[in-house]
Protein backbone atom coordinates (compact mmCIF):
# COMPACT_ATOMS: atom_id res chain seq x y z
CA UNK A 1 0.00 0.00 0.00
CA UNK A 2 1.53 3.48 -1.19
CA UNK A 3 2.83 5.59 1.78
CA UNK A 4 0.22 8.62 1.24
CA UNK A 5 -2.89 6.37 1.80
CA UNK A 6 -2.51 5.80 5.36
CA UNK A 7 -2.84 9.20 7.83
CA UNK A 8 -1.19 8.60 11.11
CA UNK A 9 0.12 10.61 14.01
CA UNK A 10 -0.47 14.66 13.43
CA UNK A 11 -2.28 14.22 9.77
CA UNK A 12 -4.85 12.22 12.01
CA UNK A 13 -5.17 15.42 14.67
CA UNK A 14 -5.82 17.49 11.73
CA UNK A 15 -7.73 15.51 10.00
CA UNK A 16 -9.97 15.19 12.83
CA UNK A 17 -10.00 19.31 13.59
CA UNK A 18 -11.04 19.82 9.59
CA UNK A 19 -14.30 16.81 9.77
CA UNK A 20 -15.18 18.87 13.39
CA UNK A 21 -14.85 22.45 11.64
CA UNK A 22 -17.14 20.92 8.49
CA UNK A 23 -19.43 19.64 10.84
CA UNK A 24 -20.29 22.18 13.60
CA UNK A 25 -20.02 24.94 10.47
CA UNK A 26 -19.86 23.67 6.81
CA UNK A 27 -19.45 27.11 5.31
CA UNK A 28 -16.08 27.80 7.76
CA UNK A 29 -14.31 25.32 6.04
CA UNK A 30 -15.59 26.22 2.27
CA UNK A 31 -14.36 29.66 2.45
CA UNK A 32 -11.49 31.56 3.41
CA UNK A 33 -11.29 35.63 4.33
CA UNK A 34 -8.22 37.55 2.90
CA UNK A 35 -7.60 41.17 2.82
CA UNK A 36 -7.98 42.65 -0.81
CA UNK A 37 -7.36 46.21 -2.44
CA UNK A 38 -10.12 48.22 -2.86
CA UNK A 39 -7.93 50.47 -5.68
CA UNK A 40 -6.08 49.68 -8.45
CA UNK A 41 -2.37 49.49 -7.20
CA UNK A 42 0.89 50.40 -9.62
CA UNK A 43 3.93 49.00 -9.46
CA UNK A 44 6.60 51.20 -6.85
CA UNK A 45 3.14 51.79 -4.97
CA UNK A 46 3.14 51.94 -1.00
CA UNK A 47 0.40 49.89 0.63
CA UNK A 48 -1.75 51.62 2.95
CA UNK A 49 -4.43 50.35 5.60
CA UNK A 50 -6.85 52.31 3.71
CA UNK A 51 -6.26 50.84 0.50
CA UNK A 52 -7.20 47.33 2.19
CA UNK A 53 -10.84 45.55 3.18
CA UNK A 54 -12.04 41.95 3.50
CA UNK A 55 -13.39 39.46 1.32
CA UNK A 56 -14.73 35.57 1.39
CA UNK A 57 -12.98 33.06 -1.19
CA UNK A 58 -13.43 29.94 -2.08
CA UNK A 59 -11.14 28.20 0.29
CA UNK A 60 -10.67 24.89 -2.10
CA UNK A 61 -9.94 27.27 -4.96
CA UNK A 62 -6.83 29.51 -3.10
CA UNK A 63 -5.73 25.78 -1.43
CA UNK A 64 -2.65 25.87 -3.66
CA UNK A 65 -2.05 29.29 -4.08
CA UNK A 66 0.48 31.64 -1.79
CA UNK A 67 -1.27 34.77 -1.12
CA UNK A 68 -1.58 37.24 2.17
CA UNK A 69 -3.63 36.10 4.68
CA UNK A 70 -2.82 38.80 6.91
CA UNK A 71 -2.79 42.41 6.59
CA UNK A 72 -0.31 42.93 9.02
CA UNK A 73 1.92 41.77 6.41
CA UNK A 74 0.51 43.66 3.66
CA UNK A 75 0.36 47.22 5.07
CA UNK A 76 4.05 49.20 4.20
CA UNK A 77 5.09 47.03 1.66
CA UNK A 78 5.65 47.97 -1.89
CA UNK A 79 3.95 46.83 -5.52
CA UNK A 80 5.89 45.01 -7.68
CA UNK A 81 3.58 44.98 -10.45
CA UNK A 82 -0.21 46.12 -11.24
CA UNK A 83 -2.67 44.82 -8.80
CA UNK A 84 -6.36 44.59 -9.15
CA UNK A 85 -9.32 45.40 -6.83
CA UNK A 86 -11.35 42.47 -5.29
CA UNK A 87 -7.87 39.70 -6.21
CA UNK A 88 -6.29 37.86 -3.47
CA UNK A 89 -2.38 39.86 -3.36
CA UNK A 90 0.11 37.11 -4.34
CA UNK A 91 3.10 36.78 -1.92
CA UNK A 92 5.38 37.42 -5.09
CA UNK A 93 3.83 40.84 -5.84
CA UNK A 94 4.64 42.69 -3.03
CA UNK A 95 8.22 43.61 -1.85
CA UNK A 96 9.67 45.01 1.12
CA UNK A 97 10.21 49.17 0.29
CA UNK A 98 13.76 50.30 -0.72
CA UNK A 99 15.80 52.02 2.04
CA UNK A 100 18.37 52.26 -1.19
CA UNK A 101 17.70 53.92 -4.19
CA UNK A 102 20.08 53.05 -7.43
CA UNK A 103 22.18 56.19 -8.50
CA UNK A 104 21.97 58.07 -5.31
CA UNK A 105 24.78 58.56 -2.43
CA UNK A 106 25.23 56.24 0.56
CA UNK A 107 27.39 55.76 3.40
CA UNK A 108 29.57 52.55 3.51
CA UNK A 109 30.69 51.49 6.81
CA UNK A 110 33.41 48.92 7.53
CA UNK A 111 33.77 47.58 10.82
CA UNK A 112 36.09 44.83 12.49
CA UNK A 113 36.09 44.50 16.29
CA UNK A 114 36.39 48.41 17.93
CA UNK A 115 37.79 49.35 14.24
CA UNK A 116 35.17 51.79 12.32
CA UNK A 117 35.76 52.99 8.94
CA UNK A 118 33.16 55.24 7.30
CA UNK A 119 32.74 56.26 3.71
CA UNK A 120 30.67 57.64 0.83
CA UNK A 121 29.60 55.21 -2.42
CA UNK A 122 26.81 55.56 -4.99
CA UNK A 123 24.37 52.81 -5.45
CA UNK A 124 24.98 50.81 -8.33
CA UNK A 125 21.59 48.69 -7.28
CA UNK A 126 18.18 49.60 -4.88
CA UNK A 127 17.96 46.98 -1.86
CA UNK A 128 15.63 46.80 1.01
CA UNK A 129 16.79 45.55 4.55
CA UNK A 130 18.87 42.46 4.30
CA UNK A 131 19.52 43.03 0.48
CA UNK A 132 23.14 42.78 -0.60
CA UNK A 133 23.88 45.08 -3.27
CA UNK A 134 26.85 46.56 -5.48
CA UNK A 135 28.27 50.32 -4.97
CA UNK A 136 30.76 52.30 -5.84
CA UNK A 137 33.21 53.91 -3.50
CA UNK A 138 33.20 57.47 -4.26
CA UNK A 139 36.72 58.37 -3.35
CA UNK A 140 38.51 54.86 -5.04
CA UNK A 141 35.81 54.02 -7.80
CA UNK A 142 36.56 50.54 -6.37
CA UNK A 143 33.17 48.35 -6.69
CA UNK A 144 31.81 46.83 -3.57
CA UNK A 145 29.10 44.62 -2.47
CA UNK A 146 27.43 45.26 0.88
CA UNK A 147 24.47 44.68 3.28
CA UNK A 148 21.61 46.92 3.39
CA UNK A 149 21.28 48.00 7.45
CA UNK A 150 17.91 49.43 9.04
CA UNK A 151 18.97 52.44 8.55
CA UNK A 152 20.10 53.09 5.08
CA UNK A 153 23.54 52.77 5.26
CA UNK A 154 25.85 49.72 3.46
CA UNK A 155 27.64 47.25 5.42
CA UNK A 156 30.92 46.29 3.56
CA UNK A 157 33.43 43.63 5.21
CA UNK A 158 34.32 43.38 8.66
CA UNK A 159 32.33 41.37 11.21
Amino acid sequence: MKSGWIASGPRIAALAVFALVTAINPAAAATLQLPVLKITLYPGELIRSDHLTDQRFNARALSHSAVYKSREDIVGKVARRTLLPGQPIPVNALRDPYLVVQGRTVQIVYRDGALTITGYAVALESGSEGDVIRVRNVDSGAIVKGVVESDGTIRVGGS
